[in-house]
């Protein structure tokens, strides 16, 4: 027997990408609900060869669940995961609005799974924003080998991390270029076809943009909160994969090649960095995968014990949906959930 998943979120982005990653890594599924609001009441969502039909958040009965996968937005999260949450279904929530809370776990499996054995506080697991998923996954076993003092990150950043109306936006701009319409933003602040914005959600008082401020703060939260950390968060016309040029600092010498040797045997990890033309991941090969890619590993000698990195993942995969699944994967075989009655 199975456990009883629900979708939240079944008809955006990530919450159909939750439901294929569920079918594609085999979860042990007793029985798969597709949650959404209202407005969605009966739309068709497809798990596998099965097509599910949507119920209502308002209405639905979370207490015959074990796992209740959430991706539909900080609003409903905050209102809802407690509610969920208090039927004794375990809530993984992929916005931000349980991330910074000291009672809830914030996970990437690869990464630190052990902070799970903490969930039953509140019952809520949190998942990291799409573009920290991926960076820690890189960084945690360079810091196990010789200990970060500090990252500098430059994210390139796919329009799937704003939602399909930003997905749609690029599309339609794209198009109209080519018949000489001008291109309206609405989504973005700026114009994203054949262009670049170094803007990603609000800006902050000390002008960093929240974006950015996730990424400090999260990693800190997940993998040591000594590292310092800066960041540039930029929105480029790719659909899905998200890019990070990433420099660090560490306390303790370690070549690129040890640092190739050890990224090659860490989990969720595949190195792909040849020295060559073509040697290395781009954004649009990695769509689909489950891996998070690095390349370009060299020596950075303008700090003392330095590297750069290129990192890509499918943000859309690892930075939500497959970390989330993850989450769960993780919680059973720690034995922390018991199937519902």
């Amino acid at each position: 027997m199975g456990y009883n998943v629900a979708i939240v979120g079944a008809t955006g982005n990530v919450g159909q990408e939750m439901l294929t990653i569920l079918e594609e890594r085999q979860f042990p599924v007793d029985q798969v609900f597709a949650i959404a609001s209202r407005r969605s009441l009966g739309r068709e969502v497809s798990f596998g060869d099965q097509t599910l039909k949507c119920e209502d958040l308002e209405q639905f009965d979370f207490s015959q669940c074990d796992f209740a996968l959430l991706s539909a937005g900080g609003t409903i999260s905050k209102e809802w995961a407690p509610k969920i949450a208090a039927t004794g279904c375990v809530v993984i929530d992929n916005s931000s609005a349980w991330r910074y809370d000291i009672d809830v776990p914030l996970v990437v499996p690869e990464v630190n799974a052990e902070d799970l054995d903490g969930f039953a506080k509140k019952n809520i697991v949190a998942n990291p924003n799409c573009s920290t998923a991926q960076l820690v996954v890189a960084l945690k076993p360079l810091h196990d080998a010789a200990k970060i003092k500090r990252v500098v990150i430059s994210t390139y950043q796919s329009v799937s991390g704003g939602g399909k109306e930003a997905m749609d936006e690029l599309w339609l701009q794209t198009k109209g270029i080519f018949v000489n319409d001008e291109p309206t933003p609405t989504k973005f602040t700026k114009q994203i076809a054949f262009n670049v914005i170094p803007h990603i959600d609000v800006f902050m008082e000390d002008g960093y943009t929240k974006e950015e401020w996730k990424l400090m703060v999260e990693t800190k939260k997940i993998l040591d909160p000594k590292i310092k950390l800066t960041a540039t968060a930029v929105r480029v016309p790719v659909f899905v994969g998200h890019s990070e040029a990433v420099n660090i600092e560490f306390e303790q010498p370690i070549t690129p090649e040890e640092a190739r040797s050890i990224l090659r045997e860490a989990p969720g990890i595949m190195v792909i960095d040849k020295q060559e033309d073509g040697g290395y991941i781009s954004p649009i090969e990695c769509v689909g995968d489950f891996a998070t890619f690095v390349s370009r590993i060299r020596e950075d000698a303008t700090v003392e014990n330095g590297l750069s990195l290129w990192v890509v993942s499918d943000n859309l995969r690892k930075g939500a949906a497959l970390n989330t699944v993850q989450i769960a994967e993780s919680m059973i075989n720690r034995k922390l959930v018991s199937k519902a009655a």
